[in-house]
């Protein structure tokens, strides 16, 4: 070192251990894992055959990830299907389950969630805009009965108070009995919902006894809102509508008494990596333990899409028609009365040979109590697919060995990306750290911890996450950390230093 430029001016500060480190030359740093657990890859065969080329079609066309289109199509079906049909996952018990599920797709804000979610969603919002022109006319009929009822209900006041004057009052009393009934109100028939309190989900349900589908573009909002102190009501009330099959009870000054008799919600929405990691964390925690993340059983984190192309062809037709026809299939079967099947007897030795392995495993000591708390609520999720897969097929009496094999395959997917979105939280140091070394560029030298916060990047938003992540930088010798003497007395600072590679 001769000239100015190559004698850091930072070493002038650095204490005598802290230099002697950082001219260390035998000290060179150790590569970083990834921080993110592999995943398995979509595959087309986790869907029955008329539902693969729609989602590979997506999938190009918006260039995101297969998972995608496959889990909201997935969960836009259970939607549909709602309470119409259950399925008792043992031959001889009353275990019931409805196949509402939820799903949440995770992604960085250039995964392409929203193009994803609404090309899913199309079949759906076609059935909304069917009801909805029907429930205007509805409407508009409604409007002409209420004014004749009007009219008869004159005549009958009329020609009953001529009865009273002549001393008939049982026939007075006949005549206004006649007119007595009250015109039905038109309720329009709903499928989706997405921005609602509780109380007018409640009755919303009320009215569409069958479930319905709450979407939500970012569920960031949602799930923090739910999981705050203010939403403890509102929490409550949601996790009971994931079972699919109970009831709820409101208690409101002005409201009075609401029973809400079918609490059966599906749910879809999309979200940032580092928004449900701070979620997940707490759950990890203890600090919001309630089993509500656990519930995303549908929750895929799928790697970016690297390599973009530009794709600009016309949708394949066919193969959303037969979604769709699908889709309009299972909406016009009858709600009433509730139909319960059960697997049949190769399938049912398919499921409890999964069954059976799946809840040993989800009992192990090795697994974090969060982790394994979302995998003791998997087989739920396993049987009502199973019962998904076989009315796509047309099936309506047993729930057969194709469609539960297929269901223990999305068993396996799902537990890999479970795996990644709880090892994400748990390994948020190791994540910040690697974002850190990546931008080092962006950092001066040397730099402080605050420097890092005020940047803002993801996950690194508060000093504690910072400090963590440099730990980790220190542990596999990519910086130097040294602390420096306060201005006038004041608390010393902690500075960092990038080694040379």
């Amino acid at each position: 070192m001769t000239t100015h430029e190559q004698i850091p001016s930072f070493l002038a500060e650095m204490p005598e251990p802290a230099l002697a480190s950082y001219l260390n030359p035998s000290i060179v740093p150790k590569p970083l894992p990834s921080g993110l657990a592999r995943v398995m890859p979509w595959r087309g065969e986790l869907l029955p055959a008329a539902l693969q080329e729609y989602v590979w079609d997506v999938a190009e066309r918006t260039q995101c990830p297969p998972d995608f289109v496959g889990v909201a199509l997935v969960v836009a079906v259970s939607a549909v299907v709602g309470r119409k049909f259950t399925i008792h996952p043992k031959q001889h018990d009353d275990w019931t389950v409805v196949p509402n599920q939820w799903g949440v797709i995770i992604g960085r804000p250039s995964a392409m969630k929203t193009p994803a979610l609404k090309q899913a969603l199309r079949p759906l919002d076609a059935l909304e805009t069917r009801e909805r022109k029907q429930h205007n006319m509805a409407v508009e009929e409604y409007r002409t009965n209420s004014e004749l009822l009007d009219i008869e209900r004159k005549a009958a006041k009329s020609k009953a108070t001529k009865l009273v004057g002549s001393g008939d009052k049982i026939g007075a009393r006949e005549e206004l009995t006649k007119v007595s009934g009250d015109v039905q109100t038109p309720v329009q028939r709903r499928y989706t919902v997405n921005d609602s309190t509780v109380e007018k989900l409640g009755e919303l349900l009320n009215e569409n006894p069958n479930g319905l589908l709450l979407v939500r573009d970012e569920l960031g909002g949602w799930l923090a809102t739910i999981q705050s102190e203010e939403g403890s009501v509102a929490r409550a009330f949601y996790l009971e509508c994931f079972d699919g099959n109970g009831s709820f009870t409101y208690d409101r000054i002005g409201r009075g008494t609401i029973f809400i008799e079918s609490c059966c919600l599906s749910l879809i929405g999309g979200i940032q990596p580092s928004r449900i990691a701070s979620l997940v964390s707490a759950a990890i925690s203890g600090e919001l333990d309630d089993g509500l993340i656990q519930r995303l059983q549908l929750a895929v984190y799928p790697d970016d899409v690297r390599d973009w192309c530009l794709v600009d062809r016309w949708p394949n037709k066919a193969a959303a028609e037969c979604v769709e026809r699908i889709i309009d299939h299972l909406d016009r079967l009858p709600a009433e009365p509730r139909t319960a099947l059960r697997f049949s007897p190769e399938a049912q030795e398919i499921f409890n040979a999964w069954y059976t392995g799946h809840m040993q495993q989800s009992r192990s000591e090795n697994l974090h109590p969060a982790l394994q708390s979302h995998c003791l609520k998997m087989p739920k999720t396993i049987a009502g697919l199973a019962l998904l897969f076989e009315l796509i097929e047309g099936g309506l009496k047993a729930v057969g060995a194709e469609s539960t094999a297929r269901a223990i395959d999305w068993a396996v997917y799902l537990m890999s990306h479970a795996q990644r979105l709880y090892g994400a939280a748990i390994n948020a140091p190791l994540l910040g750290a690697r974002l850190i070394l990546e931008r080092q560029q962006k950092l001066p030298e040397p730099f402080t911890p605050r420097e890092i916060r005020l940047k803002g990047w993801t996950g690194l938003d508060s000093l504690d996450a910072v400090n963590n992540a440099l730990n980790v930088l220190i542990e596999h010798n990519y910086i130097v950390g040294y602390e420096v003497a306060g201005e006038k007395g004041g608390r010393p600072s902690t500075r960092y230093v990038w080694r040379k590679q």
